[in-house]
């Protein structure tokens, strides 16, 4: 995957299929836009296109502070397992901004030769979201694409979005939010220096910070899976503050790999969240601390061993 970012002057000189979106987490709705460019891809031979935007855009265009499910580095991720061709992450600038539905077209058409437009029933662009997908099909002839919209997917009678995954994890719902993203939830970070304590209790664990924008469970104690160096562990995670070791630390992410002993500081991991154990607790010793910690490791264990029999 080519990964194309910081720059309005991209260029696609292949004939291409594209796709655009926030993609905020990509979740099962949009599985549908990828498979459908993958098709595209196969039927016709062109190279398949993400575009997307660096930032939110409803965070310069109404200030809005809500959280993401996947930031910059992570959405990189998911696209780079999906196997598309180019990941576009425009530079949301005051020009992309106050451009008009057809000045967008022509821009994204002649900069990257696009042939499809794959985008779903609730798709906005341009200017005011004057632009949605019954303006690109009046701009077909024009500029010789056709355009392909596809359905939503609903769970539960609701459609499948960024907003319903969200709501979701803040509800501490992980595995309803993992049905919705079609994935685990995850958190991908490099490992930062902590205070040890968990060392000093013969329990090493590894931490990391975690994005001011990034979009977090309730603080507590979760069955997670853990990827280091390619690497998939079983693994026990506690994200919030640690409060037993001290007061106002920062908020970050606190990862016990099993079976693991190896120096993992400045690698870059990620943590999948599967189950919630319990919420964050102040304890009033590190001992009391560790025996809880060591209820949550088997906890943890059990867990897999279920998992380990139903398969």
């Amino acid at each position: 995957m080519k990964y194309i970012h910081d720059t309005l002057n991209f260029c696609v000189e292949e004939a291409s299929v594209i796709t655009l979106g926030k993609f905020d987490g990509l979740h099962r709705g949009h599985e549908l836009l990828m498979h459908e460019i993958q098709k595209q891809k196969e039927q016709n031979g062109f190279k398949t296109i993400v575009f997307t935007f660096d930032i939110p855009p409803r965070k310069r265009v109404y200030a809005a502070k809500a959280k993401e499910l996947t930031v910059n580095e992570e959405k990189r991720y998911i696209f780079e397992q999906s196997g598309i061709d180019y990941l576009i992450s425009c530079p949301f600038t005051e020009e992309v901004m106050c451009m008009e539905a057809e000045a967008f077209i022509r821009w994204i058409v002649e900069s990257l030769s696009v042939r499809c437009f794959v985008v779903g029933s609730d798709f906005h662009f341009a200017h005011n979201c004057s632009g949605n997908y019954e303006v690109l099909q009046q701009y077909e002839e024009k500029y010789g694409y056709k355009t392909i919209v596809m359905p939503k997917v609903q769970e539960d009678g609701r459609d499948i979005s960024s907003t319903f995954v969200r709501e979701e994890i803040e509800k501490g719902n992980i595995q309803k939010a993992n049905r919705l993203l079609g994935y685990p939830f995850f958190a991908k970070s490099d490992v930062i220096h902590g205070n040890r304590i968990g060392h000093t209790m013969g329990i090493p664990t590894v931490n990391m910070a975690i994005p001011e924008d990034k979009m977090i469970p309730p603080f507590g104690v979760y069955i997670t899976r853990t990827k280091v160096d390619g690497v998939w562990y079983k693994s026990v995670s506690n994200i919030g503050r640690k409060p037993t070791v001290g007061e106002d630390n920062p908020i970050g992410l606190e990862t016990f790999l099993l079976d693991f002993d190896k120096d993992v500081y400045e690698k870059n991991i990620l943590v999948e969240f599967l189950d919630f154990i319990r919420p964050e607790k102040r304890f009033e010793s590190l001992e009391e601390l560790k025996q809880q910690i060591l209820c949550d490791i088997e906890t943890t264990n059990k867990y897999y061993e279920n998992i380990t029999k139903v398969c």
